[in-house]
């Protein structure tokens, strides 16, 4: 068997014009991108990698939930697939890295092992996740999702957009809709390459986050009711404000999450004012609250207290409050031989890295219910992500591709 030595690199110039190219499809308003799932930039950014896959010499295969999958063979045809990737799929005001960096690293990798004529016994798979943002459509991970079994495909499928549109519907108008059963295939290992999306890589002055851990997601639909009234001729002691008890709830968040310093944390990102008008006292709110944690019950605390909290907050109010469980998922903890792969790699580059937890929801995590995984993280600018400033470095890219290839090197197996 080959080694794998230190001098085995990537060619950073060719990933980053790749970068730059799939950013000009669906471009933002600010420097960014707007590419949301199953749009006509969606269908555009995906032709361009599909037309790439092909050019580096890949098999491209494509399921039923549009999960794109592009593979070049191993030397041994009953090895299972390596697979890497994330996703192209942008946020409305999204910056051109989150998840495009993963999937187009993976094309890289491939790139450089045809340069270099390299041949593993595994297979290798390029993937790219269908809808992993779940911006237009909820929940975010909702292809990998239904790979790995989380979610039914005519659940998914029957998923609606703002606009009432399907996405099983749209799926099939943009053309992505393939014939394979989803979550057929089976995986010798599953590596995501991805930004960070946090400040401490960068703070830390590390090139390459470990990502041992992803944390735990619960996302709680709160509902406020009290009473519209006119905001000027309205006593104060005789007014119900839905606004004013959504914000000493959001108070309440705050003091929680913070009790379980310093990895849980809270806040609601979502949040709707009824009838929103300038002289009108709110008479309902409807909000979400976004607790993680890398612990379950941790999570779990945060879940419950909420509740009691809320409550007592509302009844003192004389306002009724519902509760409803619109997502989440548990705490992961990644492949331990993955990981140890992802820190030998760094080690045997020269590159500075550390432990890191995950902070946001990736389709590794529900990948790692399937098949042995873990996640690589590259630093970004002042920890932004899902803005059209996010932006990284040409050498962090780089550096981040390059611990993937090594580590997926060493994981199918190099045989010349």
């Amino acid at each position: 068997m080959a080694a794998i030595g230190e001098n085995l690199r990537i060619n950073s110039e060719r990933l980053w014009d790749s970068l730059m190219e799939m950013a000009k499809i669906g471009p933002g308003v600010a420097g960014g991108n707007n590419r949301q799932t199953l749009t006509d930039e969606d269908s555009e950014g995906r032709q361009l990698f599909l037309d790439w896959c092909n050019a580096a010499g890949c098999t491209m295969g494509l399921d039923q939930m549009g999960n794109m999958f592009a593979q070049r063979e191993g030397t041994d045809s009953d090895a299972l697939p390596v697979y890497v990737g994330s996703h192209l799929d942008t946020q409305p005001t999204g910056g051109k890295y989150d998840g495009v960096l993963g999937v187009l690293s993976g094309l890289e990798l491939l790139r450089t092992m045809n340069d270099l004529d390299i041949k593993t016994k595994h297979p290798i798979v390029v993937t790219n996740w269908t809808n992993e943002e779940g911006t237009r459509y909820a929940p975010a991970m909702l292809s990998s999702g239904v790979f790995a079994g989380i979610h039914t495909q005519d659940w998914a499928y029957d998923r609606v957009d703002a606009e009432g549109k399907a996405f099983g519907d749209e799926l099939q108008r943009v053309g992505w809709r393939g014939d394979e059963e989803v979550g057929a295939r089976e995986m010798h290992a599953f590596f995501e390459l991805h930004i960070e999306q946090g400040p401490i890589l960068e703070a830390e002055d590390k090139q390459i986050g470990v990502v041992t851990h992803g944390q735990g997601l619960s996302w709680t639909q709160v509902t406020i009711t009290g009473k519209d009234a006119h905001t000027g001729s309205t006593p104060m002691p005789m007014r119900k404000n839905a606004g004013l008890a959504m914000a000493r709830v959001l108070d309440k968040v705050e003091e929680i999450a913070l009790s379980h310093a310093p990895h849980a944390v809270g806040a609601a990102g979502h949040i709707d004012i009824y009838p929103n008008s300038r002289n009108v006292i709110p008479g309902k709110v409807v909000f979400t609250v976004d607790f993680r944690s890398p612990d379950l019950a941790v999570i779990t605390d945060m879940e419950g207290r909420l509740r009691v909290e809320a409550q007592a907050i509302c009844d003192t109010m004389g306002m009724e409050i519902e509760f409803e469980k619109v997502g989440g998922f548990d705490p992961v903890a990644f492949d331990e031989n993955c990981v140890q792969a992802v820190r030998r790699a760094a080690e045997r580059l020269g590159y500075s890295h550390m432990d890191l937890i995950s902070g946001a929801g990736h389709d590794a995590c529900w990948i790692n219910k399937v098949a042995p995984t873990a996640m690589i993280m590259c630093p970004c600018v002042d920890g932004l992500s899902h803005n059209e400033a996010e932006e990284i470095s040409q050498e962090w890219a780089a550096a981040g591709t390059d611990v993937l290839l090594h580590a997926v090197l060493e994981t199918a197996v190099i045989t010349s």
